[in-house]
């Protein structure tokens, strides 16, 4: 493999990631711009975009920001009621009309809500963002929000496509046929991630275990309840199989969005790894606009996932909002923004999953910008 070119090697624009500033925030920028002037005087392209960037951001009300994000959670949270109501009906539409609207509201707390809540985006405040990160994390996705963070933030953000590090091999299981693991493994996400977490305590202080335990509890217990007592459920085994199929609802996608965006793209050595804005560029992927899945995973898992990895700490909106001058910059640069739909992906990954999902990729090799 040949080494990584000069001009792409990894610098001071790494320091922009190790600072977790909020959507709203230009902390992190200037952070980044600063270690970059400093470490080496050069108006590199990272700086630019971000100036840019910057700017679009400061220039954005706090509607923009966060409003619109913390609209669709709060949203999402209120469909709640009338789905465990709808589920004490008799009728059968109206039953499926109710476990329609929770298996949408758990995947919009779930995923988009996790994910936000990881990065901070949904307050200025550390002790919020600190709060939303357990109560979406922990009560909601029934993982443990020090384990998410971790994984998510440091890892696979901090080292994205790194051989071993950040190209998103927790999500392979060799062992599983092709069919199997793309579209039967992934519904039972709901059983396996408690289950998951609960492995990640080990090591970990008495108090956090014991918060984690609680808030996982209370959130699978409060569902339970929920539909014994207001849903009306009868059996026990009524009660937890409707809790497995709306929260396993959109579990398919979910595995299939984590995947598609990353595994098959350029993959760096962790001792030969370029600057970041060449390293998100090659090794990050969008997806196509998609009425039901931007709202669910929110825009920043879909069809503004190089803009998001570029610049973390933005809202899902915000990210929808910069995605054009982004997208213009890093083609004037003659930089890859790369796209390609949702069934395209599956198909390569459904002919080439040996390739792809058994075997370790191949290292790609980089020859720098032409």
């Amino acid at each position: 493999m040949q080494e990584v070119p000069e001009e792409w090697r990894e610098g001071g624009d790494e320091r922009m990631m190790k600072r977790r500033a909020g959507p709203g925030s230009s902390e992190g920028m200037k952070e980044g711009e600063e270690g970059r002037k400093s470490a080496g005087g050069e108006d590199t392209p990272m700086m630019e975009l971000s100036r840019m960037v910057q700017k679009m951001v400061k220039e954005s009300s706090w509607w923009e920001r966060r409003g619109v994000d913390c609209c669709v959670l709060a949203a999402a949270l209120l469909c709640l009621p009338p789905a465990f109501l709808l589920l004490s009906s008799s009728q059968v539409p109206w039953f499926l009309a109710g476990g329609l609207l929770m298996g949408v509201a758990h995947a919009v707390l779930t995923i988009k809500g996790t994910h936000l809540a990881s990065h901070g985006s949904l307050s200025e405040s550390p002790a919020s963002a600190k709060f939303w990160a357990v109560f979406f994390i922990e009560i909601c996705g029934s993982f443990s929000a020090q384990a998410g963070v971790q994984g998510h933030i440091k890892m696979h953000h901090a080292h994205t496509n790194v051989i071993g590090l950040g190209d998103s091999s927790v999500w392979k299981v060799p062992f599983l046929s092709r069919s199997i693991y793309l579209f039967v493994a992934p519904l039972f996400f709901p059983i396996i991630t408690p289950l998951v977490a609960l492995a990640h305590l080990k090591g970990q202080s008495l108090v956090l275990i014991v918060r984690t335990i609680l808030m996982i509890s209370l959130g699978l217990y409060s569902q339970y309840w929920l539909l014994i007592h207001v849903s009306g459920f009868q059996s026990v085994h009524g009660a937890l199989l409707c809790m497995l199929v709306c929260r396993a609802m959109f579990a398919v996608p979910y595995i299939h969005v984590n995947i598609f965006q990353h595994i098959g793209l350029s993959m760096f050595s962790p001792t030969h790894r370029p600057k970041r804005i060449y390293q998100m560029t090659h090794g990050v992927l969008n997806l196509p606009r998609n009425p039901v899945l931007d709202w669910i995973f929110g825009h920043s898992l879909i069809n503004c996932h190089v803009e998001h990895h570029l610049f973390p700490f933005l809202s899902d909106n915000m990210c929808l909002k910069v995605k054009p001058v982004v997208s213009k910059y890093l083609r004037e640069k003659q930089l890859p923004y790369q796209q390609d739909t949702y069934f395209s992906r599956l198909s390569i990954f459904f002919h080439r999953y040996q390739e792809l999902m058994v075997f370790a990729p191949p290292i790609t090799e980089l020859v720098g910008v032409q």
